[in-house]
């Protein structure tokens, strides 16, 4: 496999070590997921055979913050209907709007900051916490509503329109979101006390 420009090649050995060729170390996991994070491009190639591996160590390494953590970002029945897909004719279609879905999602997210730092920027935080709370109430509303878009577009027969039960799991989630911010704002009232 070539280098791309920019692109560091990650080699895992038998001993299933892996070696950073950009920076002659050996790296973990939880390395990669760093790398990831700060936005480095890399390969995994299987040291013996050249073969471009990375796939599956980035899969391993989403197995290992799904476990670790206990803050999954990949629910059950997400799970499931990701299995289902696999040879079924939907196949195909799935990698492209996943990418292009989470491309959308990491969009919405970076307006959101940007506007709740305006938001908090403006004035004191305990004064305007009614404005970023319906800014997340917005985004939670409009995350859900595109993904169970997206969900039906795949199996639009098989799954009943929208019933009231995902309006009680929304007004849930955005509970939870309010609790967050004030348990949130508890923390900076007494930080700045």
């Amino acid at each position: 496999m070539a280098k791309a420009e920019g692109e560091t090649v990650i080699k895992k050995y038998a001993n299933r070590r892996l070696y950073n060729t950009g920076t002659s170390t050996y790296v973990t996991l939880e390395d990669l997921a760093k790398m990831v994070k700060k936005g480095e491009v890399f390969a995994v190639q299987d040291a013996k055979t050249g073969e471009d591996i990375t796939h599956s160590v980035l899969t391993q390494i989403i197995f290992e913050q799904e476990s670790k953590t206990g803050n999954t970002l990949l629910p059950v029945s997400f799970l499931r209907q990701l299995i289902s897909f696999y040879g079924d004719q939907m196949q195909m279609v799935v990698p492209t709007f996943l990418e292009q879905s989470m491309h959308a999602f990491t969009e919405q997210q970076v307006q959101m900051r940007e506007q709740m730092t305006r938001a908090f920027g403006e004035t004191p935080l305990a004064k305007n916490l009614h404005a970023p709370m319906q800014m997340m109430e917005d985004q939670v509303r409009r995350n859900t509503e595109m993904f169970r878009q997206a969900m039906q577009m795949f199996a639009p027969y098989s799954a009943p329109p929208a019933s009231p039960a995902p309006k009680k799991a929304e007004a849930r989630d955005i509970d939870e979101l309010k609790e967050q911010l004030r348990s949130l704002q508890s923390r900076l009232d007494s930080l700045g006390a």
